[in-house]
Order: C-alpha cells, then structure tokens, then sequence
C-alpha cells in the first residue's frame, strides 16, 4: 500500500522530470536564450544607428519661437538627451530587463508599453488573419496547378501568380481603395471600427472589426499568395515525380489518396519552414496596408516614430518587431515537428 502511495506522489515528479528533458522542451529554451541574445544585439545596433542619424527630436521644437530655452533644457533633462548615447543605452536597457519599461514617447508624451500595448494586437490580428487567407487559397489553387499541369487551368493559375507577385503593395491597396470608393459603403476605409462601435453587441464588434479587416487583409495578402501558391505547385511536381509515388499508385491507391496523403504530407512541409518568415515579412509590410486604410497596428506607429525621431518609440517598436519575428520562427519549426514527428528540431537550423 505504502509502496503503491509511493509510486503514485512521484508520478508527477517523473512527468515534470520527462517535460524539462525532452526534445522539445529543451530545443524551444535553447531558441528562446538565442532569441534574447539577438535582441540585445539588435538594439544594441539600432540604438548606434539612430544615435549616428543627425539631430533629434527636440531640433523640431527649436524652430518654434514660443518654445523658451529653459522648457527645451528641462526636455532634453526629462528624455536623458544631455547624457552620451551609451548612458542613454545602459539607462534604457536595464528599465526594459527590470520593468519592462520602454521609456517614454516624445510625441505622444506616454510610455511606450502602452502605446505598443494597444498597437500590437491590431497588427497582429492583420497578419494572422492574412496568412490563414493566404494558404486557405494558396494551397489548393497550388495543388491543382500541379495536379492539372500545362493544362488550361494550369497555364490560367500560373498567369495569376505572376501578375499576383509582378504588382507592388502600394499599388495593389491603391486599387483596393478605387474599388471600395466605386462600391462604397458596402466597404470601408479607414480604421479599425466604426463610429457606433462601443454602442455594438460582443458579436456586433467581432463583426464591424472583421468587417474592417477586408481590405487591408486582402492587400496584404495578395502578393503572398501568388508567392506560396507557385511554391506549392513547384513542391507537389518534385514530390509527384518520386519513385514512391509512382510506386503508390502502381499498388493501385486511389489517385485522391496519392496526392492528399503520401504527396501532399511531404511537399509541405517546406512551406511550413517559411511559415516564420512570411510572418516576419507581413510585419515589415503591414505599414503599407495600414497606412493606405487607416489602420492603427505597429507599422503606422514605428514610421510616425521614425519620422518624428522618437527615440524610445523607435527602439520599443522595433523590439517588438523582432521578438515577434523570433517567436514566428519558433513556432513555425514547432508545427513542422507537429506535422512530420519524423523531424528532429536539432537539426532545423
């Protein structure tokens, strides 16, 4: 009896002890020690690069007469700007590693974790609703051309592709915009919300920031999606040339089975390696998209920063930026671990 208590308080123990050790676990500590060693490095630069840009934000408040000379000394005092750049550094990285204090915006005269606090999720609903769309459409519209190839439907997809990848964001949110004006106001334009959204029912506001999601989704996601829909093609070809494959449907398999379960399973998993990198791509993008339809995410924020010189502003939003791009990797190579157990994470680089 005594024996089987035992056995039965360490069971959790072992589970614990099991968890900390295994692969998984230890390859996603190993990525997160690395992911804050490039952090510190990536401020660290972009600290020195907008430090060597000439003149700052208060070179702005210089030109105004009504500003006295002793309200820019207690500015300049207040924002640490009297301090050489590597105290102004050491300063800022430890309130970030301590409180996770980005120090205050010169413009918005807020913290800086505020401002990214309501500006990150609206960025980041835009780019995650902008890859389901993408690979929603991308993949079977990719798979077909394959599977139909140097037919009509093939030749018709390719020449969408092309056009798809050949037309730059500014242009594609330009044409979006035309045609929400022709149709409007079955579109919107401009912000998150509408005007009566605080008066909306919980599904109402789902639906209105849905509803303003259209547009800025699609411009996000048209240039993407021509992208990874040639590269599914591209994969499905080289994988339907195995010798497997051949094999597969020489036992007789029916040609659904072949493509959806032996083909399909291993041309995508290249795709999923990308997964982090088009999340990082449609987070350096998604400015465009924002700033065309008004849309308040961290793209709009880091180049109102970067154009007003403000310092710490700047250094948040791009730190965000980056661990955002680091956890997109990371999750992106947990997914290919999910999909194919077969992969050891030791060996995705």
């Amino acid at each position: 009896m005594n024996s089987t208590s035992s056995s039965q308080a360490n069971l959790p123990l072992k589970g614990l002890q099991n968890f900390l050790t295994s692969e998984t676990t230890l390859y996603v500590i190993k990525r997160i020690l690395q992911g804050l060693l490039t952090l510190l490095l990536a401020s660290f630069l972009s600290f020195i690069i907008i430090q060597i840009a000439p003149g700052n934000y208060l070179d702005t408040l210089k030109q105004d007469p009504n500003i006295s000379a002793e309200t820019l000394a207690s500015l300049t005092e207040r924002f640490g700007l009297d301090k050489p750049w590597y105290e102004q550094y050491r300063k800022w990285l430890l309130q970030v590693v301590t409180r996770l204090d980005f120090g205050e915006s010169f413009v918005f005269n807020r913290s800086v974790s505020s401002l990214l606090g309501e500006r990150i999720p609206a960025t980041l609903l835009l780019a995650i609703s902008s890859i389901i769309l993408t690979w929603l459409i991308a993949l079977p519209l990719g798979i077909l051309s394959a599977v139909k190839q140097s037919s009509i439907i093939d030749k018709i997809l390719r020449v969408i592709s092309y056009l798809g990848q050949g037309f730059p964001s500014f242009i594609t949110a330009l044409l979006l915009l035309i045609v929400a004006q022709n149709v409007s106001p079955i579109l919107p334009v401009g912000d998150m919300t509408s005007l009566n959204h605080r008066e909306l029912s919980p599904i109402g506001k789902i639906l209105d920031i849905g509803w303003h999601m259209i547009l800025p989704t699609i411009a996000l996601s048209i240039t993407s999606f021509a992208g990874l829909m040639r590269l599914m093609r591209g994969q499905m070809l080289d994988v339907m040339r195995q010798d497997y494959i051949q094999t597969a449907r020489a036992k007789g398999l029916p040609e659904d089975k072949v493509i959806y379960v032996h083909a399909l399973r291993n041309a995508i998993n290249p795709l999923i390696t990308l997964l982090g990198f088009e999340f990082a791509s449609l987070l350096g993008g998604s400015f465009i998209a924002e700033f065309f339809f008004n849309w308040p995410g961290l793209g709009r924020l880091i180049l109102g920063a970067v154009q007003a010189q403000d310092l710490y502003l700047v250094m948040g939003s791009l730190t965000m930026g980056a661990t955002m791009l680091i956890v997109g990797n990371l999750l992106a190579d947990l997914l290919l671990k999910a999909v194919d157990p077969r992969i050891k994470l030791e060996n995705l680089k």
